[in-house]
């Protein structure tokens, strides 16, 4: 026994451990992608307010007083209104819920690949156990990582708060933690988690088909080969699509996280996502739910070039891409 194990120790860090390697190695990748994104999604989420046709019933002028402007205007809006650096407000959540979701996805799409799903006789994992396994992994991830998402929503919302001359809500996001635990219980920090998962299942869904389809398109109708340009076109035709199926989620998400509440935590603008989204589409009209859907894609189409693909487990990552052009695929596979 005392020779496998020496020998063991010799071993590399991401042979002798290679699941805490891998989770490690896409923790630091995720991390990198969300500062370096993350003012794509403070600009989204700004768009999606925008224009909220639901806070007329309080009296609120907002709707009226704030200009519907693009995500460009919007992002040049917040820097000379507020400063540069809040285009990262609310950027510490938002690293936490990365944290969460990747750590949940990964552990329960491992599980259902090896141990529900498991491969076919062949020893090749098929596409539709892929696409289930991906879209059940990101509603558990996503279900866990809710209470982060709430408190990284409604702190990208608090310097138009500022400017609107309301009160701030927070003082950072330890205390926005506890004043929502406080306010809704364990409940309150779990709002807005239906359009949360939903839209979770959907982007997975939306990515992982349309990846695979179009790759294998690619691969067999065009001289292109398995390599980087081929994942680049895939991801990028797999990123519009599972934007297209999970703004409209996303918006009706955020509203109702950002929405105000009484002294029990209970919603004064919307009594459920179903309500929220027809609210949405008779105050608003129909394209209300793609607001902030061009900040939602690009995000998505620079997640890949920093962490291989935002939504896709990085087994079925590393395992598509080619070793050749990707000698660290080969090393954290398993």
């Amino acid at each position: 026994m005392s020779v496998p194990e020496d020998e063991e120790r010799l071993l590399p860090l991401a042979q002798r451990w290679p699941r805490a390697s891998k989770f490690l190695l896409s923790g630091c990748a995720a991390t990198v992608a969300e500062l370096a994104t993350f003012p794509l999604d403070l600009t989204k989420t700004r768009l999606q307010m925008q224009g909220e046709a639901a806070l007329a019933r309080l009296g609120d002028g907002a709707r009226e007083s704030a200009p519907y402007r693009g995500m460009v205007r919007t992002a040049l809006g917040i820097v000379q209104e507020e400063g540069f650096l809040k285009l990262w407000q609310g950027v510490t959540p938002a690293i936490y819920r990365h944290v969460v979701y990747s750590g949940g996805r990964m552990v329960t799409y491992e599980h259902l690949r090896e141990v529900v799903f498991g491969k076919s006789e062949d020893k090749h994992y098929p596409l539709w156990k892929s696409v289930i396994g991906g879209m059940m992994a990101g509603v558990v991830g996503q279900f866990l990582a809710n209470p982060t998402d709430l408190v990284k929503v409604q702190m990208q919302m608090e310097g138009k708060r500022k400017l609107e001359g309301k009160p701030l809500r927070f003082r950072g996001v330890h205390h926005a933690f506890a004043k929502i635990l406080s306010e809704g219980g364990i409940r309150g920090l779990w709002a807005g988690w239906v359009p949360n998962i939903q839209r979770a299942a959907l982007v997975n869904m939306g990515d992982l088909t349309t990846y695979d389809t179009v790759k294998h398109y690619l691969v067999l109708n065009t001289p292109l080969e398995d390599n980087i340009t081929t994942h680049g076109l895939s991801s990028l035709c797999s990123g519009l699509v599972a934007s297209i199926l999970g703004t409209p989620a996303d918006v009706i998400k955020s509203r109702i996280m950002n929405q105000p509440r009484d002294k029990q935590g209970r919603g004064l603008l919307y009594k459920s996502s179903t309500d929220c989204l027809i609210q949405a589409v008779q105050g608003e009209g129909f394209m209300s739910l793609y607001k902030g859907f061009l900040p939602s894609w690009l995000r998505m189409q620079s997640g890949w070039i920093t962490q291989g693909h935002p939504v896709r487990p990085s087994t079925e990552f590393s395992r598509r891409l080619n070793p050749e052009h990707f000698p660290w695929a080969r090393r954290f596979d398993l």
